[in-house]
C-alpha cells in the first residue's frame, strides 16, 4: 500500500460556492461530455463559454472530422412577484451577466449538473449526449415554493465552423417552430438542425418591444470569450435567438421537462439518454480489472478520446480537446493508457488496424485533417516507432491466440514496410545512416514531436538523429525479432546490435552525465551533438527493450529530476537555459516559442514515473515515492477541465491548464503509470 491511495478516489466531482466566488474563478473549471463520433458538449462549471470552441452541441458531419457549433448555449430568466431573475453567464463588450450567484452546487458524474436556488425555488440542469449521434438533451428538474413563476428558456444558435466567432446577422440563419420543434436552417452552411421541446409555449422574441438599448431581440451580439481573450484571439461573437420557451409553474409544483437538439428530426426522451450516459460510464467501469476509484473515473475521462472514424470504419483516437483531430504520434503515445489498461481489446485492435489502412512510404499520418476531403498529412518520423510499441503492448495485455493471430495477419505486413522504408529511406530524409542509426529532416521540416514552426522559424530544430527516435527505432527492431518467423529474426537481431552499439557511442554525454538530444551534422560531416537538456532522453530508459546500462538510466532519470521535474509536467528546457521561457501565454507567435522552449507536458509525466520507479528498481519504496509525486496531478483532475489533464503547463510554478484543456495522452499517460506502476 502506497503512503499516498487513490483507490477510493470520488466517483463524482462536486464543487460548492467557494469553488466559483467570481467569475474568473469560475471559468478556470470546465467539463466536457462527448458522443464517440467527434462531437461534444462543453461548457465552464458557472455555466459560461469561455472559448469559441465551447457549446452545447459541437457535432461532426463526417466522423470525426467537418465539426461544426450549432447550440452554443442556454439561459433561463424567472418571472415571479418580485419580477426577473436572469440566470445567464457571460461577459459582453458593454456588461457582465453574473446568473451564476446563484448556483448553489454542481456536480460531474456521468454528465454535467448545475443547482440554482431562487428564493425558495430549486432548478437542476443537467446536459447529456446521444452517443453515436449529433444529440445533445438539456433536462430541467424544477421545485417550486409558494409562488407561481415563469421560467424563460432562451436557445443560443449558431452555424458554424468549430472554433471560430460570427456576427449572428452574417450567419444567414432561420427559424421555423411547428408542433414543439424549432426547425434551424443556415442558407450560408447549407445545414438544418432541429431543436425539440417536451412542454412549453413557444414565444417569438421579435414581438418584443424595442429599443434602443435593445434594437432586436433576435440576435445576441458582443459576447466575449474570457480564455480567448487571455491569449489575443478574436473573442467577440454571436447567436441567433429567434425564440423563447415559457414554462409556467404552480406554487409547489414539482415540474419535469427537456430540450432536444440534434442534426436529426429526433424525438427522445432527455431524462432517459442521462440514464443511458450512467448505464455506459457504469460499463465503461466494470471493464477495469482492478477495483480502484481512480482508474475507473480515469478510464470514463478515457471514452472521450476514443471515436470512430467514418473513413475506415474503425476506432481512431482525438488527441485532444477542443481543436486536434486524430494525430499519428499522439494515439500511439495514448494507446496503452486509453485501451489496454482499460481492457477495450476490440476497440485497440480497431486502433491498430485503422493506423495500418493508412501506412505510406513506411509513415503513419501525423495528422488526419479538419475536413474529410483533404488527405492526411505523413510529416512524422516518431509516429511509425511508437506503432511498434503500440502493438508490443497490445500483446502484452491481451495474451489470447487470437490477438496474436490478429497482429500477424493484419498489421504484421504494415510492420514489414515501415522497417524496409526506414532502412532505404523514405519522405523527409528519413533513413537508417551509416552507423545503423535514423536520421531525418531537412531545412524547414518539423517531424519529430518538438513541432513547432513560425513560418521560416524553425523554432526546435531536431534534424538530424533524435535520441527518442533512435531508442525506438531499436525498440522497433527487437519487437520485429521477437514476432518474425524464425529465418528474419536473425537480420533484425544483428542490426538492433549495431544500433545499441552506435547509440551509447554516439548518445552519451559524459559531461552532462545524460544524453544528447540530437546528434546533427557539422559542414565536414562530423557529428555535431546537442547537448541540450530535454524530457526525450526518458524514451531511451521505458521503452519495453532498451540499450543502457543500469546506472546510465539512472543518471538520466537524476538529471530530468533535478533539472525538468515539476508537479504538473516535465519541462522541455531547465530554467538555466538562455532559451527557457517561464510561461505559455499571449499571442500566438509568443506560444509558439515557448511550446517547446521550457513549457512542461503533462504527458511525459507519466514517462517520467515509470522511469523512477524502474531506476529504483521496482521496489514498493520506489512506487510510495511515485505515488507522492503524481498526487499534484491527481490533483488537477478536480482543476481545469474535471477528470481531464491539460496538454500544457507554464515552466514556471505551473498550475493554471494552458493549450488543449484535455489531451488524450495526459490523461492516457496518468493512466498508465498509474496502473503499471503504483497500483
Amino acid at each position: 500500500m502506497s503512503s499516498v491511495d487513490f483507490s477510493a478516489y470520488q466517483d463524482k466531482y462536486n464543487l460548492g460556492k467557494g469553488d466559483f466566488r467570481n467569475f474568473s474563478e469560475g471559468i478556470e473549471k470546465e467539463w466536457l461530455i462527448s458522443n464517440g463520433i467527434g462531437g461534444y458538449a462543453n461548457a465552464t462549471v458557472i455555466g459560461s463559454n469561455s472559448r469559441s470552441f465551447s457549446s452545447l452541441l459541437n457535432v461532426s458531419l463526417n466522423h470525426p472530422a467537418d465539426r461544426y457549433t450549432l447550440l452554443a448555449n442556454i439561459s433561463e430568466r424567472i418571472l415571479d412577484d418580485t419580477g426577473i431573475t436572469n440566470l445567464a453567464t457571460y461577459h459582453s463588450i458593454s456588461e457582465t451577466y453574473e446568473g451564476f450567484r446563484y448556483l448553489s452546487h454542481f456536480s460531474f458524474g456521468s454528465y454535467p449538473e448545475y443547482t440554482y436556488q431562487i428564493g425558495d425555488m430549486i432548478i437542476r440542469k443537467s446536459i447529456g449526449m446521444v452517443y453515436g449521434k449529433d444529440t445533445s438533451v438539456i433536462c430541467y428538474s424544477v421545485k417550486n415554493g409558494s409562488s407561481h413563476r415563469k421560467l424563460y428558456i432562451t436557445p443560443y444558435f449558431t452555424c458554424k465552423t468549430l472554433g471560430e466567432v460570427a456576427d449572428p446577422k452574417a450567419l444567414g440563419l432561420h427559424s421555423d417552430e411547428k408542433s414543439g420543434t424549432i426547425t434551424i436552417t443556415s442558407d450560408v452552411m447549407n445545414m438544418k438542425y432541429f431543436f425539440r421541446a417536451s412542454d412549453g409555449e413557444f414565444i417569438d422574441r421579435s414581438t418584443y418591444p424595442i429599443s434602443m438599448a435593445e434594437p432586436t431581440h433576435i440576435y445576441l451580439s458582443g459576447v466575449l470569450y474570457d480564455l480567448d481573450v487571455r491569449n489575443g484571439l478574436n473573442a467577440c461573437d454571436g447567436f441567433y435567438t429567434p425564440y423563447d420557451i415559457c414554462i409556467d409553474i404552480n406554487a409547489g409544483e414539482d415540474k419535469f421537462f427537456y430540450f432536444v437538439c440534434s442534426t436529426e428530426d429526433v424525438s427522445c426522451n432527455g431524462f432517459d439518454i442521462l440514464k443511458s450516459m450512467d448505464a455506459r460510464k457504469k460499463e465503461l467501469c466494470d471493464l477495469v480489472p482492478k477495483k480502484d476509484g481512480l482508474l475507473k473515473r480515469l478510464a470514463y475521462s478515457a471514452d472521450n478520446f476514443i471515436v470512430e472514424r467514418e473513413s475506415t470504419k474503425c476506432k481512431t483516437v482525438l488527441a485532444g480537446y477542443p481543436w486536434f483531430m486524430d494525430w499519428g504520434r499522439d494515439t500511439m503515445i495514448a494507446f496503452t493508457g486509453l485501451v489496454l489498461c482499460t481492457h477495450r481489446f476490440e476497440d485497440a485492435r480497431s486502433i491498430l488496424k485503422s493506423f495500418a489502412l493508412y501506412v505510406k512510404n513506411g509513415l503513419l499520418p501525423n495528422v488526419f485533417p479538419n475536413t474529410d476531403t483533404d488527405v492526411p498529412y505523413y510529416n512524422t518520423m516518431d509516429a511509425s516507432m511508437w506503432y511498434f510499441n503500440a502493438v508490443y503492448k497490445y500483446l502484452e495485455y491481451d495474451t489470447g491466440a487470437s490477438a496474436r493471430r490478429f497482429i500477424m495477419e493484419e498489421i504484421y505486413p504494415a510492420l514489414v514496410e515501415i522497417i524496409d522504408n526506414y532502412k532505404k529511406g523514405t519522405d523527409f530524409s528519413i533513413c537508417m545512416d551509416e552507423d545503423c542509426l535514423i536520421s531525418g529532416g531537412s531545412d524547414l521540416d518539423q517531424i519529430t514531436w518538438m513541432d513547432v514552426r513560425v513560418g521560416d522559424l524553425v523554432v526546435t530544430p531536431r534534424h538530424g538523429k533524435p535520441v527518442e527516435i533512435n531508442a525506438l527505432w531499436y525498440n522497433a527492431l527487437k519487437v520485429m525479432e521477437e514476432l518474425s518467423p524464425d529465418d528474419k529474426k536473425t537480420e533484425y537481431h544483428e542490426l538492433a546490435s549495431k544500433v545499441k552499439d552506435s547509440f551509447i557511442s554516439k548518445f552519451w554525454n559524459s559531461n552532462e552525465n545524460c544524453l544528447y538530444d540530437v546528434i546533427g551534422k557539422k559542414a565536414d560531416g562530423s557529428d555535431d551533438p546537442d547537448s541540450s537538456i530535454r524530457p526525450n532522453q526518458l524514451v531511451a530508459v521505458i521503452l519495453p527493450y532498451t540499450m543502457l546500462s543500469a546506472d546510465m538510466e539512472k543518471a538520466i532519470v537524476d538529471k530530468v529530476y533535478k533539472e525538468l521535474y515539476t508537479p504538473l509536467g516535465i519541462r522541455t528546457l531547465p530554467y538555466y537555459d538562455e532559451r527557457y521561457k517561464s510561461q505559455y501565454i499571449g499571442r500566438l507567435i509568443d506560444r509558439d516559442k515557448a511550446y517547446h522552449m521550457g513549457t512542461s507536458w503533462g504527458y511525459i509525466t507519466g514517462f517520467f514515473i515509470s522511469a523512477y520507479v524502474k531506476t529504483h528498481g521496482n521496489t514498493q519504496s520506489a512506487k510510495e515515492d511515485a505515488a507522492l509525486l503524481l498526487e499534484p496531478m491527481i490533483d488537477h483532475l478536480n482543476d481545469g477541465c474535471l477528470g481531464g489533464v491539460a496538454e500544457i503547463f507554464d515552466g514556471s510554478f505551473p498550475c493554471t491548464s494552458r493549450g488543449c484543456f484535455s489531451q488524450a495522452w495526459s490523461v492516457a499517460e496518468l493512466i498508465r503509470c498509474y496502473y503499471e506502476n503504483i497500483i
